[in-house]
C-alpha cells in the first residue's frame, strides 16, 4: 500500500451498474472457492452454496457501506480502508457463523470447527479486501489524474471565454467616464465583480452566484445598449442550491447580445427563463436574431466551449443545445441536480 494514499471517496456503491459488476465478480470467487482441488462433495452443489453465501456477504456489505457512505466520507483515506476491510470481514463472521449452524442442522459433513470455519472465512475475506483496496487505490490515483487534466482543460477553455466580455465591458466603462460619473462608478464596480469571476477558473460556484454575475454584465451591457434591450427574467422563487462551472451562463447571454440583441434595429427583449425539475434544472435563454452579413465574425467560442466544459464537469449528464425558429435563437442548458 502506497505511503501517500489519494483523495478517497466512496462511490454510489447501490447503483445499479455497480450492483451488476459485483454480482459478476462475486460468482467468480464463488467459482474459483467451488472448483478448488481436493473436494470430495458434488461440486454443483458446493457451487450452489458458495455463490448464495458469497453473495449474501457481497450485498450485506455493500449495503452496509451505502448506509455508512455519508460519515465515512468524511474521515481520512486510511481510516475509510481500514473501515470498510473491518465492515467486510465483520459481514462475512456473521454470515458464517449462521451457515455454519444451518449446515449443521441439514447434517452437512463438516471437516471443521466452528472456529477454524469462522478463521478460514475470515481470512479470505481480508485477502479479498486487500485486492479489493489496491484497485480502489489505483482508480483513486487514475481519477486524481483526470481530475487534474479536467482543470487544466476547463482552465485552457474558460480562458478563451475571459477576453470577450472583459473587453466589451472596458469599453463600456470608458464611455460612462465621458457621460455620467455615477453611471461610470456603478459600471466599475460591476466590472470588478466580472475580474473576480475571472479570477475562480474552472472552480464551482453557486447557481445563485451565476446569476447574480450575469446579472451585473447585462447592466454593464444595458448602459452601452439603453432602451434597444429589455431583459425578462423568469426566476422562482427559489433558486436551487446546486453548484455549476464559473462563468456558465454569462457568455450565453454575452452571445445573446452580442448576435442577438445588436442586430435588431429596434426594441428587442432578452428573455432568461429557469425551470427546476426533480432530477435537473433548465436555463432557457431566447432572443431575437437577424441573419446579418457573413463577413461578420460568428461567436461559436462561447456555446462550444461551454459545451465541453459541461461535459468535463458532468460528463453525460449535462447538455447545451439551441435552435432558430422564427427570428428567435433560444439556447436550453440543462444542469443535472447531483
Amino acid at each position: 500500500m502506497p505511503s501517500a494514499l489519494p483523495a478517497l471517496k466512496l462511490p454510489h456503491l447501490c447503483h445499479s451498474r455497480f450492483l451488476i459488476r459485483v454480482i459478476v465478480l462475486s460468482q467468480a470467487v464463488a467459482v474459483v472457492l467451488a472448483f478448488a482441488p481436493g473436494i470430495a462433495t458434488d461440486v454443483w452443489y458446493r457451487l450452489g452454496l458458495i455463490s448464495l453465501f458469497v453473495h449474501w456477504v457481497v450485498l450485506l456489505s455493500i449495503g452496509c457501506l451505502c448506509w455508512l457512505r455519508p460519515h465515512l466520507n468524511k474521515l481520512p483515506a486510511m481510516t475509510i480502508l481500514v473501515s470498510c476491510t473491518l465492515i467486510f470481514i465483520c459481514v462475512t463472521v456473521l454470515i458464517s457463523a449462521l451457515a455454519y449452524h444451518w449446515l449443521h442442522a441439514q447434517s452437512w459433513p463438516l471437516a471443521q470447527s466452528l472456529t477454524v470455519f469462522l478463521l478460514s472465512n475470515s481470512m479470505i475475506a481480508f485477502i479479498v479486501s486487500i485486492i479489493a483496496i489496491q484497485f480502489f487505490i489505483m482508480h483513486g490515483e487514475h481519477s486524481e489524474q483526470l481530475a487534474a487534466q479536467n482543470r487544466a482543460e476547463l482552465s485552457a477553455l474558460q480562458a478563451r471565454i475571459q477576453p470577450h466580455f472583459l473587453f466589451n465591458s472596458l469599453n463600456t466603462v470608458a464611455e460612462l467616464t465621458q457621460i455620467d460619473a455615477n453611471a461610470a462608478e456603478k459600471a466599475l464596480l460591476d466590472l470588478a465583480a466580472l475580474f473576480r469571476a475571472a479570477l475562480h477558473v474552472g472552480e464551482a460556484v453557486l447557481l445563485e452566484q451565476e446569476l447574480q454575475l450575469t446579472k451585473q454584465y447585462l447592466s454593464l451591457e444595458q448602459w452601452r445598449l439603453g432602451e434597444r434591450m429589455q431583459v425578462e427574467w423568469q426566476l422562482p422563487d427559489v433558486l436551487p442550491q446546486i453548484n455549476i462551472p464559473a462563468l456558465t451562463i454569462q457568455p450565453l447571454l454575452e452571445n445573446a447580445v452580442r448576435h442577438g440583441i445588436e442586430s435588431c434595429h429596434d426594441k428587442a427583449t432578452l428573455v432568461i427563463q429557469l425551470l427546476e425539475s426533480r432530477s435537473a434544472v433548465t436555463l432557457v435563454v431566447t432572443n431575437p436574431f437577424r441573419q446579418l452579413s457573413t463577413n461578420r465574425p460568428k461567436n461559436g467560442i462561447a456555446i462550444e466551449n461551454i459545451r465541453q466544459r459541461l461535459k468535463l464537469h458532468y460528463g453525460q449528464g449535462a447538455s447545451l443545445t439551441y435552435s432558430v425558429t422564427d427570428n428567435l435563437f433560444r439556447v436550453k442548458l440543462v444542469l443535472p441536480i447531483l
